[in-house]
């Protein structure tokens, strides 16, 4: 049987019924109701006033626009940045290059609350660069977009460092014999080659800027928050779901093209043809290394500095603010955090699983896993909340929507790994006797481990620092560290500011703990990881 032939065996089928019926309940249906919700405007009828307010109203209109304007601005930026970046990590080699591709990991691990708090701990009103003085940025959209640089500069590198690494060495090599300047034959030859790569990155870029909600909501301030924060503040504290839902339409409109492009993209470069490989080298002379110094420097001050910021923060705060660990509020929120990203990463790991072996007899199935991706966690937990409004506080709901926001990472990782393993070593096993079953469980099962492995430790980062389903579904009973760090920040006081900070410290070395005991260390097969992004 072909991977998209029309014939389907009992077994292919049961694979794809739970992650599409998964799929149905807990994203399709949810998005149908509010749009519903939306089409009624809560009016119990069509309104087309409601439905034009976004454009209508300058204040809505001003937090559509901005969305969209934080997003291309990211856009640029991490093209402008992250292409010199790659083209450093693709082709010479340094000491201490394995650690900077390891800090590329640190957006997938570090939860988004947490990267939040280190922008502030370093830039904000008062933190360690311009804390408290008159030119700090507190009130710019400077934080917002330097909190979507740090999350996205990465999905960049690694898609651009990938790409390069396609670039064919001979005919790059023919256009220097012909006496092209370096930089004509990266115009020429390169160039051409990373475009796909790049407007997929870039894509993914856009819809993770204009989907996000923790950095805008902690970084935005009243007058640079997102679209995102305007829906939960409607139906959080001003309870106006039909306002609400129009503006979730309102999104779908606009990331719609985007996701599609994404996906378009995605399956063109699914399958690349690895050229042969060009050989990285040592830079040569004081220009080289000035460059490669100013890369090195440039990723420490946009992937590293939040994170050491809040740990600097956290150390000076005194033996008081860690006292907040140990009480039972902590406790019991560290405790909700473990069981609920354990239970959604069981259940994660079988939709994933069965997504990916699916996907391998059917093309559809494979682009139905980027869902999730392109759905804003907001419009997920809001969905869910008009659709079960009788489980919108109960932990079965909020281990699910973990669950679905985690499972892509898992049956996009295997996807990959099964489109990459040799035909040959299953026709081998089949021409000794072994039947379909036992070629999956001896031969492809341990080889597609790594690649499990890898998609697991996303899936619990992400789980342990889901911050927007749990603000909006859960109960004080069910507080988490990311909602339990929220509600530190919106209490006046220096202690609670630090409880926060040191909340934020026990947060991301949980994310980290959890991820190196999965990973291990397969975070360091940087072209395994590049296109998990």
């Amino acid at each position: 049987m072909t991977r998209d032939g029309p014939r389907w065996s009992a077994s292919a089928v049961a694979l794809a019924a739970l992650p599409l019926g998964f799929l149905l309940a807990m994203l399709l249906a949810p998005t149908l109701r509010l749009l519903a919700e939306a089409g009624s405007a809560g009016t119990g009828g069509f309104d087309r006033s409601a439905w034009l307010a976004p454009v209508l109203d300058p204040y809505l209109r001003w937090r559509l626009l901005w969305s969209v304007v934080q997003a291309l601005l990211t856009c640029g930026l991490v093209l402008v940045i992250g292409v010199p970046l790659a083209w450093v990590l693709a082709r010479w080699e340094f000491a201490g290059r394995r650690w900077m591709l390891r800090a590329l990991m640190l957006p997938f691990v570090v939860p988004t609350l947490v990267a939040a708090m280190g922008v502030l701990a370093l830039a904000g009103p008062q933190g360690l660069w311009l804390g408290g003085a008159s030119g700090s940025w507190q009130g710019t959209p400077v934080l917002l977009l330097y909190g979507n640089v740090f999350f996205n500069l990465c999905v960049l590198v690694r898609a651009a460092t990938e790409a390069l690494e396609q670039v064919s060495d001979a005919r790059l090599a023919a256009a220097r014999t012909l006496g092209a300047s370096p930089w004509r034959a990266f115009w020429r030859i390169e160039w051409p080659t990373i475009v796909p790569w790049l407007m997929s990155a870039l894509c993914l870029v856009y819809l993770y800027c204009f989907a996000g909600f923790g950095l805008a909501l902690l970084l935005g301030g009243p007058h640079y928050a997102t679209v995102e924060v305007e829906m939960y503040t409607l139906v959080a504290h001003e309870l106006q779901l039909g306002q609400a839902g129009v503006l979730a339409v309102w999104m779908l409109l606009l990331t719609a093209p985007v996701a599609l492009g994404y996906a378009v993209l995605e399956r063109r470069l699914a399958t690349p043809l690895r050229a042969d490989r060009i050989a990285r080298r040592r830079p040569q002379g004081a220009g080289q290394w000035l460059a490669l110094t100013a890369c090195l420097l440039t990723l420490a001050v946009l992937c590293g500095a939040p994170v050491l910021a809040i740990v600097l923060r956290a150390a000076w705060a005194g033996p008081a603010a860690w006292r907040v660990l140990v009480e039972a509020d902590t406790l019991y929120a560290l405790w909700n955090t473990v069981r609920f990203s354990a239970c959604a990463l069981a259940l994660a790991t079988l939709l994933g699983v069965c997504h990916a072996l699916a996907a391998q007899r059917w093309a559809l199935l494979r682009a139905l896993a980027f869902l999730p991706f392109v759905v804003s966690p907001v419009l997920v937990a809001f969905g869910l909340l008009l659709l079960y409004p009788t489980w919108a506080a109960s932990a079965p709901l909020i281990v699910a929507a973990y669950a679905l926001l985690a499972y892509p990472l898992i049956a996009k990782s295997l996807a990959s790994a099964l489109d990459g393993m040799p035909a040959h070593y299953a026709l081998a096993a089949a021409t000794l006797g072994a039947s379909p079953w036992r070629v999956f469980w001896r031969v492809r099962w341990p080889l597609l481990q790594p690649a499990l492995r890898r998609g697991m430790a996303f899936a619990a980062a992400t789980a342990v620092g889901e911050f927007a389903v749990t603000l909006f579904l859960s109960r004080p009973e069910w507080a988490t560290l990311t909602t339990l760090i929220y509600a530190h920040l919106g209490r006046a006081g220096q202690t609670h500011y630090s409880s926060a900070l040191v909340l934020s410290c026990a947060l991301m070395g949980l994310a980290f703990a959890v991820f190196m005991l999965l990973d291990g260390r397969g975070g360091d097969d940087f072209n395994a990881q590049s296109r998990h992004a």
